[in-house]
């Protein structure tokens, strides 16, 4: 079976391919365009030694897009590329409208093209704005509060769309605030284990009490690869760990595992910033059998380990 994943160089679609690779049955083609939100030398870092045919295009370029369709039979799509983080997003919404929806329908109507088996869209907890009511379910109304989480939730309308229109199957997975080995270098856990690590101060947004559903990657990718399977055809499932952790929390287990104490400096509260993100995981118990495994504690221990190894004094 050909599977399709967009963003593999990331960091959870990376996770993804290499959990996958184990199962001799799935061929993997993988897309990135190693753009440089981050350091590309880290994406390069996260695909080394896999075994995955990789095309380094922009999913923007539907032209290019169609090549890969032609070349590979594709039979089945996890789409997670995306351009990522709600504070850039604000700054230039232009580019996430362009990534996030003129991508995922570039995407979208190649699979109905070739009749796709399963399209797997990685969609964000982003898009609950700051819903008052917790936890989140995905029958809730949902009005994001930034660019990002708006071109996530109109990217599950266009795929709510096709799957009408033209039968695909389709499953988009709302995802917790994922974090572990590998992890993107702008979001908390990462950028936090880096600065107290080397000493450096840390910008603290708000009173540290907003919440995070942080959801370890391992768990993640075990949700994924359950939704490969679901017989359903259309479905919006959330992903995360249902145990919302407080930023001053977070902190001190950091603190605690690398054994330096943080250098905190406050700030204000961030706009486009949610107070708390809560993830009603049933609709994934009932229909994937997911089961989160790694409590944060846990999580944040292999994290601090990973990024020891690998990253510190680099």
């Amino acid at each position: 079976m050909n599977i399709l994943i967009t963003g593999i160089a990331g960091f959870i679609g990376s996770t993804l391919a290499k959990e996958l690779s184990k199962n001799d049955s799935y061929n993997i083609i993988g897309i990135d365009n190693f753009n440089d939100y981050y350091n590309p030398e880290f994406k390069e870092e996260n695909i080394k030694g896999l075994k995955i045919k990789l095309y380094r295009y922009d999913i923007r370029d539907f032209d290019k897009l169609k090549e890969i369709f032609k070349e590979n039979k594709i039979d089945k799509i996890i789409h997670l590329a995306s351009m990522v983080g709600v504070r850039s997003s604000i700054d230039n919404p232009f580019v996430y409208e362009e990534v996030n929806i003129k991508g995922t329908l570039n995407l979208l109507e190649l699979a109905k093209e070739v009749n796709c088996k399963k399209f797997v869209f990685g969609s964000s907890s982003s898009i609950y704005g700051n819903c008052k009511t917790t936890p989140f379910n995905e029958k809730l109304d949902a009005y994001p509060i930034s660019p990002y989480g708006v071109t996530k939730r109109s990217a599950e309308l266009l795929c709510h769309s096709y799957s009408h229109l033209y039968n695909l199957p389709i499953v988009c997975l709302r995802f917790f605030t994922v974090y572990g080995p590998k992890g993107r270098p702008d979001m908390a856990p990462y950028k936090f284990t880096e600065m107290i690590f080397n000493g450096d101060e840390i910008e603290m947004f708000g009173d540290g009490t907003s919440k995070r559903d942080y959801t370890f990657v391992a768990d993640i990718v075990d949700g994924i690869i359950k939704s490969l399977d679901l017989d359903a055809g259309f479905e919006i499932i959330n992903l995360g760990n249902s145990n919302p952790i407080e930023l001053n929390k977070l902190i001190s287990l950091i603190e605690k595992t690398l054994n330096k104490k943080a250098k905190i400096v406050s700030k204000g509260e961030q706009p486009g910033d949610v107070i708390r993100t809560y993830a009603d995981i049933k609709t994934a118990e009932d229909l994937l059998g997911y089961s989160p495994k790694v409590n944060i504690e846990e999580g944040i221990k292999m994290l601090c380990e990973w990024y020891v190894k690998n990253r510190a004094n680099k």
